[in-house]
């Protein structure tokens, strides 16, 4: 008897607590595990929210009117890198892009295997049209293109591969329309060349990306990806408006 009473007292460690109850060690261990798990949780959560802020903060600053005007890019390698740097550098066509290539994942293999292809030539063919014609808009285009690309993608909005072929080149040749007028004191073709070339590359390995992703949460991520472009537009359009 005395030897089960000596085992039972060196396995039941025992604390008094802050409430004043007698709580276990191990329950002390799993109570602080807990504890640490839904801090990292709070932290991560904020972080993802300052994060999403500032990532829509410096894209409003970049679709601003005041630097707008800064279109040219120039690298010092020629002007095919020139328009590679022109595509890359400016959020109006770059988030486009990403809105586009999303969108023609979701649709699956075989709408972004036409986008792939198709939205690089009207881009082109858009971008020799700008180069010839001298003459502006005040539209707000990049805003309304991303309200429609941004809306589509965050509905996952179900269209059929030929509306969004479509959809792809009527793009292609607005956004090229307006590289080529900012490149014809520029780059000019070649520097369209380069922007057709990077075009191809990105829609290429967005898209695929997009269609090979088969879980449900993968393609919500997607969606909301697409919202923030949709709200990025909404605002840019607010802004121009003013």
């Amino acid at each position: 008897m005395k030897l089960e009473s000596r085992n039972t007292k060196s396995e039941t460690n025992t604390k008094l607590g802050k409430d004043g109850k007698f709580e276990t060690e191990s329950g002390l261990q799993s109570s602080n595990f807990e504890f640490r798990i839904s801090k990292s949780f709070r932290i991560s959560d904020f972080a993802l929210r300052v994060s999403q802020a500032s990532a829509l903060v410096f894209l409003m600053l970049a679709l601003s009117p005041s630097s707008a005007a800064a279109h040219l890019v120039t690298t010092g390698m020629g002007p095919v890198y020139d328009g590679i740097g022109h595509l890359l550098l400016t959020p109006e066509d770059l988030v486009l892009v990403l809105a586009i290539a999303l969108y023609a994942g979701l649709r699956g293999a075989v709408a972004g295997r036409r986008t792939m292809f198709l939205l690089p030539v009207a881009w082109f063919v858009g971008g020799l049209a700008g180069l010839a014609v001298n003459t502006a808009t005040s539209l707000p285009i990049p805003a309304i293109s991303f309200l429609i690309l941004g809306g589509l993608v965050a509905a996952d909005f179900c269209l059929p591969a030929a509306a969004v072929t479509g959809l792809a080149i009527a793009l292609g040749l607005v956004h090229g329309f307006l590289n080529g007028a900012a490149l014809r004191d520029g780059a000019g073709t070649l520097g369209l060349i380069g922007i057709m070339t990077m075009l191809f590359v990105l829609v290429t390995l967005i898209s695929a990306f997009v269609v090979s992703l088969g879980k449900p949460w993968a393609r919500i991520a997607v969606r909301v990806a697409g919202s923030w472009i949709a709200a990025i537009g909404l605002l840019a359009f607010g802004w121009a408006m003013q």
